[in-house]
């Protein structure tokens, strides 16, 4: 037993339960999210061949084992509990892309207007693959060398299930936010979007306006209401219609939905509010 570790084998461990972690939203099946992207992303890892521990990294996504994570350009930090009192530090590395190769990209993406909509839309085209290899680069890593990958954990296998469950929440947050796919190439949103010559500010349709009353008296004045000015206030058919349009929270921790969590009490609020109006 003692000598295991000297040949770098550890033998499987119960991770300690930890509080307040990060939860994939899948609850059976598949993970990684549900746009072409997010699948695209899980589907190269897994054809990495890279073990088991993948396996056990889906476990460690779903019960919430993985605590933080940060995303920055060309890096990702997380912290994962596992069997030992202190979360193991866990280090996802990809190369940024060269400022030359980015510009390339934005070269393409700015020829195909629905390419550009598409990104500005939270979208991810289909033939985006095609403009980065066009500057003779790619979005996604294509061997597992394009990862550097560390964990403090004593598994020598690496990946290691920490690293493993890592990547598959990454794989739901690209479902919300393909743009973290351009930051791990060393891109953000922002940047992206002025390459493409975008401006971030809409232009405002123009309306006239409404002219003012000759008498100020007549402008200071209320004026009788009339009885039905409320009217009737009809009851949404979709809950939690606002939030919604925001998209799903980043690196969620509910053991349910947010969305799931929202509509009933977007509807319950809603009756009540009509009950009151009535009322009132």
């Amino acid at each position: 037993m003692g000598r295991w570790g000297e040949w770098g084998y550890y033998p499987p461990s119960r991770p300690r339960a930890a509080k307040g972690g990060i939860r994939a939203q899948s609850k059976r099946g598949a993970l990684g999210g549900e746009s072409w992207w997010a699948k695209r992303w899980i589907a190269v890892l897994e054809s990495f061949n890279i073990g088991a521990r993948l396996g056990r990294g889906r476990s460690y996504a779903r019960s919430g084992q993985v605590l933080s994570v940060e995303v920055a350009k060309g890096e990702i930090t997380a912290r994962v509990q596992g069997s030992r009192p202190a979360p193991y530090r866990v280090t996802i590395g990809m190369k940024p892309l060269a400022a030359k190769a980015w510009s390339g990209v934005a070269k393409v993406v700015s020829g195909q207007a629905i390419f550009a909509s598409k990104l500005l839309a939270g979208e991810m085209p289909h033939e985006i693959e095609e403009a980065f290899r066009s500057a003779s680069v790619a979005l996604f890593p294509e061997r597992h060398s394009d990862l550097k990958t560390e964990c403090s954990c004593p598994d020598w296998s690496n990946p290691c299930k920490h690293i493993a469950a890592v990547y598959y929440l990454l794989g739901e947050e690209f479902d919300r936010d393909p743009f973290l796919l351009f930051k791990l190439r060393g891109m953000e949103r922002g940047e992206f979007v002025a390459l493409l010559g975008e401006s971030p500010v809409q232009a405002e349709a123009a309306t006239a306006p409404e002219p003012l009353p000759v008498s100020p008296a007549a402008f200071w004045a209320a004026g009788q209401l009339p009885a039905d000015v409320i009217g009737a206030a009809p009851l949404t058919p979709a809950g939690a219609a606002l939030p919604r349009r925001l998209g799903k929270f980043p690196f969620w921790r509910g053991n349910q939905e947010l969305m799931e969590f929202l509509e009933p009490v977007y509807v319950q609020a809603s009756v009540r509010a009509a009950g009151t109006l009535e009322r009132g």
